[in-house]
């Protein structure tokens, strides 16, 4: 490995080493070792995959629990100041297998090309060892360990880099029903960049007329402008979440009892803003002109945007009674129960008008 090859890996996971020997030795396979001598990366991965562990498991507990002081209608003379939790042990068991296993792990390596610096013996390199989940999961693991030394166990610059390689808030957050995520796209699709949204302690989320009991959208005119506020009505509240659209005139807020929480509902408030006053995106947005040349081309473009999987195209060749060819060419769609035929003594001609019937039954359809 080179500088420039620490440099860039150094950049890549947002840490700097103070002793560069420690990283490279975390891309240093055993096979490696044992044909040049010094340290492989076993024992670091040993080290990394119980800092990981306790990471995500911080991590976790930010993003889900919260303890009863922190609650509005705490009162210390007569309540236990105990832990709470969004979701149940069995929950958070799963979630942290999940954000830990071998695919996960390698997927991570696989985007960050980590695999590419690894250092291995002859056979390794003759078998390609490099493809193998296992290895990359290794790598992983190997590269918190040596994070883990060079900080000194420092758990907030350990807790960077895992959430730099990792990106567990995005896990967090694919859930089919995740405002968060719909906003995301949302605003990712009309502004090119994604929303502003700013998570903190809850403790001032009051309006002047008091305590909002209800978890109904309401509009209440502050001085800075307009507001909508989406507040759990159970008011046991810790954190205060605030979403900016770019050209909204409304600030959006939210309370919740963990970060997790507060995001979602300050996203769903926002979500309901956008519908109800025709801001959403709909399948016809994607398609300027809908047309018979273009519609093969149209068609896939939805596929490949998430709407439907890929169109499927089966042909069948018959001829008229003086001899010439007649094509059929029927469309279909996985998830649509209804195909589409067309016959044309051009196959390509066939294809086209196929899938024009299918993309305007979509659009219908989505609709």
């Amino acid at each position: 490995m080179d500088n420039k090859d620490l440099q860039e890996i150094q950049d890549r996971i947002g840490y700097h080493f103070k002793n560069l020997d420690l990283l490279q030795q975390a891309f240093v396979r055993r096979s490696y070792a044992k044909e040049n001598g010094g340290e492989d990366n076993e024992v670091l991965e040993f080290i990394g995959d119980k800092a990981l562990d306790i990471i995500v498991v911080k991590i976790l507990v930010e993003e889900f629990g919260f303890f009863t002081s922190e609650c509005d209608d705490y009162d210390e003379k007569e309540d236990f100041d105990e832990f709470c939790c969004e979701y149940s042990e069995g929950k958070l068991t799963d979630v942290k297998q999940r954000l830990v296993g071998k695919k996960m792990l390698a997927g991570c390596m696989e985007q960050l090309r980590f695999a590419d610096y690894l250092i291995m013996g002859k056979g390794d390199q003759r078998n390609h060892i490099e493809r193998e989940e296992s290895v990359k999961e290794d790598l992983f693991e190997a590269i918190i360990g040596a994070v883990a030394l060079d900080s000194d166990w420092n758990w907030k610059e350990i807790q960077s880099v895992v959430e730099y390689m990792l990106q567990p808030r995005e896990f967090l957050n694919e859930d089919e029903d995740n405002y968060v995520k719909l906003i995301q796209e949302w605003s990712l699709k009309e502004y090119g960049e994604l929303p502003r949204i700013n998570v903190e302690n809850a403790d001032y989320m009051r309006d002047h007329s008091g305590l909002i009991r209800s978890n109904e959208i309401r509009y209440i005119n502050r001085p800075t402008g307009m507001c909508v506020i989406n507040v759990a009505e159970y008011n046991k509240t810790h954190f205060r979440c605030e979403l900016i659209l770019k050209d909204i005139d409304k600030v959006f807020i939210s309370e919740g009892r963990s970060k997790n929480e507060a995001r979602q509902l300050v996203c769903e408030g926002a979500y309901h803003y956008l519908e109800e006053h025709n801001r959403l995106f709909s399948i016809r947005d994607e398609i300027e002109n809908p047309n018979k040349i273009d519609a093969i081309n149209q068609l896939e473009i939805l596929a490949r945007r998430g709407y439907f999987s890929i169109p499927t195209y089966d042909f069948e060749q018959s001829y008229d009674k003086d001899g010439n060819p007649i094509w059929k060419c029927e469309c279909n769609i996985a998830e649509y129960d209804t195909s589409f035929w067309a016959e044309s003594s051009s196959k390509k001609d066939a294809k086209k008008t196929a899938a024009f019937e299918m993309l305007k039954y979509v659009l219908d359809e989505e609709e």
